[in-house]
């Protein structure tokens, strides 16, 4: 989506699965990681814009379906002096929203020859689209496993998009194929109440989940479903000075996979997480300057 934030405002590109798209492809580099991102534009400039910065950051582009008539999301971001911001939306015609309208999609395509290890989708990515296109997403998770694939998810609830009753759903419908969870505890709660997020991954057979609690160290859950499971803590990095939480959690993300999908212990992952989140905070918008994070690339 295009975002508009900061005074004046100022135009960037973001989104939950961008950012951690766009971070797991700046740490990716030196740890033998490529990313490419799936999702729809227009063929206006702005889009073709967005390609092309993308396509500077290394992520391949290969997946991206330009639909006609059809404009990138748009987002406006209002932060509090704490960091903590508010988002407008509109994006009820974007782009993303139609990247199953097709026969088959790029993404198809790309598992059926199995051109890639782990695909990672959020709970944005589905709430965006169309019933049918659930649907569609979920055939492809199954294809995708059976496959030998790992899928990789984020509960990211936007109650704007969709009601609590049909996220549970979906997100019923996701579970089962997820290898690693990233679940972030107050979206969580919007969903499912105060019931133990622990329980129910492993319950519907995921193999590994990471509990985001903000400032609170993450805990951290693997080896599901076996009798070895293992639960710790990890503290997270803390700050002098917040100045904006955007992409904070979508940065961990990024963090904590790069970690993993590299052969990292999830311990090692959940640092690495916390500590690019601590120096995204410490910037305004959802993408900071590569040099921001060189001592982690």
């Amino acid at each position: 989506m295009v975002e508009l934030s900061g005074q004046p405002l100022q135009r960037t590109f973001g989104g939950d699965t961008l950012n951690t798209a766009l971070y797991l492809s700046r740490l990716g580099i030196s740890r033998d990681l490529a990313v490419s991102y799936a999702t729809a534009l227009g063929v206006d400039n702005i889009s073709l814009d967005m390609m092309e910065s993308w396509q500077a950051e290394c992520i391949d582009t290969s997946l991206v379906r330009k639909v006609t008539n059809k404009l990138p999301g748009l987002y406006l971001v209002e932060t509090e002096p704490s960091g903590e911001r508010h988002f407008h939306y509109w994006r009820n015609d974007s782009a993303a929203k139609f990247y199953f309208s097709a026969l088959s999609s790029p993404l198809e395509q790309a598992i059926d020859e199995h051109r890639f290890d782990a695909l990672y989708i959020s709970g944005i990515s589905l709430a965006i689209l169309a019933e049918e296109a659930k649907a569609v997403l979920i055939t492809l998770l199954d294809k995708h496993i059976c496959n030998g694939g790992k899928v990789l998810f984020n509960n990211n609830f936007r109650p704007q998009l969709w009601t609590s009753k049909q996220a549970q759903y979906w997100y019923s419908q996701v579970l089962p194929f997820v290898d690693i969870a990233l679940i972030t505890e107050n979206d969580d709660r919007k969903v499912w109440g105060n019931t133990d997020i622990t329980e129910r991954c492993q319950r519907f057979g995921c193999h590994e989940v990471v509990i985001l609690r903000g400032s609170e160290p993450c805990k951290v859950a693997t080896d599901l479903q076996s009798p070895e499971t293992d639960t710790f803590y990890i503290a997270a990095n803390q700050v002098d000075k917040v100045i904006d939480t955007c992409a904070a959690g979508d940065s961990f993300a990024a963090g904590y996979l790069a970690g993993r999908l590299s052969g990292g212990s999830a311990a090692t992952a959940a640092e690495l997480g916390h500590h690019l989140a601590s120096i995204v905070i410490q910037y305004p918008g959802a993408i900071i300057p590569p040099e921001a994070m060189k001592e982690l690339m």
